[in-house]
């Protein structure tokens, strides 16, 4: 998992674990024969709790399993980052170098790749280049086709105009996506391009795997090359279709930056050891500060289906606004619902994370038909908050009174069924939202009902890197103008929705 924040080059060192609770302080140098003064209590930050109703999310995971490749974040040397292939058997029949490099783990059907790096430089060279490769090889004596149903890839910041880059700009809170696209961050990016359904130019629809050999899917360049500070990340995500049993692995090795390494150099790589590793867990169930780690592994579970409807019936009363829903909800994050939507790990590496903390990658698709069973008219907004994280219910969400510094998500929220100019349900729109710890979302439209009246809602996102969860989805009432209350039509129509800010 990320810590994130708003500049761009602390945004990518964020290789510190994620720890829940309180860490100590930092000891200060004691100057001999002078008694240190005690530290001064920090003051509590002001924070205040919403109230309303908050409530586990429905549906589930889905069971397409996802290649989870982000451990480690930092990369520091070159080997393997993750392999689902079979140590002992290899992909030609000969075993590889180091069975414990490898989780045995095939994939078939449809899967996903998620896959997030950072690369700092090496201190003798102000030019190094990090190449990162995906490879492949069939499991089995039959030749796979390999099928790319999505995929898109981002830089932190580059040079060369054919790599696609998105710097950790200090966007606001709400912009909506319009012809021009929005997004700060390379999760942000390729989020939004995911949720889009597009596929970037440096990934081809599809290949072809021969049996019995390793064929090169992606080599793709971490450069640092006139960067200051020398700092860049990556973020890649697919989703795929085999018609077989195939075997996937991504590797890393240095390089000069003009052009990628020869197949053969991958090949020796995958015979070869992991890449280090960084951040051990808490282990499960332990008490105390958790650790959660980063993934290193294979999930089980890529995308979130839910209908956000009244307990054993069609439809959501508007009447249980204010209600909210986590996002991403994880241990000792659940916002009192007791839910973890975190997606379970059928295979990961020794040191690394034990679920899928933070559901990177997870894309989210909700419906909420609404129902306007009162006898006035309503009408209601729609936000996704950042609240405080919380395992306690707390009759509502707490939020800071003063903003705060590190951004908690990054990233795009399409929703389908907003009131359009008219007041009727609208078609599909996208926001881009940079949302801090603490903060109540801005409203991402309204929803106007009249009595007896139903509207259908769609909500959809894919779950960015550089994002700390957890979130929560919202329905708020709106309050009417005060001549409205008094049954008289006002002045001025009180939305409480200000228009998001376009490009």
């Amino acid at each position: 998992m990320r810590r994130s924040v708003s500049s761009p080059a602390s945004a990518l060192l964020l290789s510190l674990p994620l720890v829940a609770g309180l860490a100590g302080p930092l000891q200060a140098q004691q100057v001999p024969g002078v008694k240190p003064a005690p530290a001064p209590s920090p003051a509590p930050a002001a924070t205040v709790v919403r109230p309303g109703t908050v409530v586990p999310l429905p549906g589930r995971l889905d069971d397409v399993p996802m290649l989870n490749d982000n451990n480690p974040e930092l990369i520091r040397g070159p080997g393997i980052l993750l392999s689902t292939f079979d140590g002992q058997r290899g992909y030609a029949g000969r075993p590889l170098g180091d069975p414990s490099a490898h989780l045995n783990a095939a994939v078939n059907g449809p899967f996903e790749l998620f896959s997030h790096h950072v690369y700092a430089g090496t201190p003798e060279s102000l030019d190094s280049t990090l190449w990162l490769a995906v490879v492949a090889a069939p499991r089995g004596t039959m030749p796979v086709k390999l099928r790319v149903l999505a995929g898109s890839t981002a830089l932190s910041q580059s040079l060369q105009p054919d790599q696609p880059a998105a710097p950790f700009l200090p966007l606001p809170t709400l912009m909506e996506q319009g012809t021009t696209p929005i997004y700060s961050g390379p999760g942000s990016r390729v989020a939004t391009e995911l949720l889009a359904r597009q596929r970037s130019p440096l990934v081809p629809d599809g290949w072809t795997l021969p049996p019995g050999q390793l064929s090169t899917l992606l080599v793709l360049p971490l450069p640092v090359r006139g960067l200051d500070p020398l700092l860049n990340g990556r973020n890649l995500q697919l989703r795929l279709f085999s018609d077989g049993p195939v075997d996937l692995a991504t590797l890393a090795t240095l390089g000069p930056g003009e052009r990628p390494p020869e197949p053969a150099v991958w090949e020796r790589l995958l015979q070869g050891g992991l890449s280090p590793k960084e951040h051990p867990p808490t282990p499960e169930g332990a008490r105390g500060a958790m650790v959660y780690s980063r993934v290193s592994g294979v999930q089980v579970g890529s995308a979130w289906h839910g209908r956000l409807s009244d307990p054993g019936k069609g439809t959501l009363s508007v009447s249980r606004a204010p209600i909210s829903w986590p996002i991403s909800s994880l241990e000792r994050g659940t916002l009192g619902t007791g839910q973890v939507q975190t997606a379970p790990l059928r295979a990961f590496y020794p040191g690394t994370a034990w679920a899928a903390h933070g559901n990177y990658g997870v894309a989210y698709d909700l419906s909420l038909p609404l129902r306007n069973d009162t006898d006035r008219p309503v009408q209601l907004a729609l936000a996704l908050d950042s609240p405080l994280k919380s395992d306690q219910a707390l009759g509502g969400l707490r939020f800071n009174t003063t903003p705060s510094r590190a951004v908690m998500f990054r990233g795009t929220v399409e929703v389908t069924g907003l009131d359009d100019e008219r007041g009727g349900p609208g078609g599909r729109r996208r926001f881009h939202l940079v949302l801090r710890s603490g903060e109540e979302g801005p409203a991402l439209g309204s929803i106007s009902l009249k009595p007896a009246q139903e509207r259908q809602l769609r909500v959809r996102l894919v779950y960015p890197a550089d994002a700390t969860p957890p979130q929560a989805l919202t329905l708020r009432p709106i309050a009417p103008a005060p001549a409205e209350r008094n049954g008289e039509r006002g002045a001025v129509k009180q939305s409480g929705t200000p228009p998001a800010t376009r490009p």
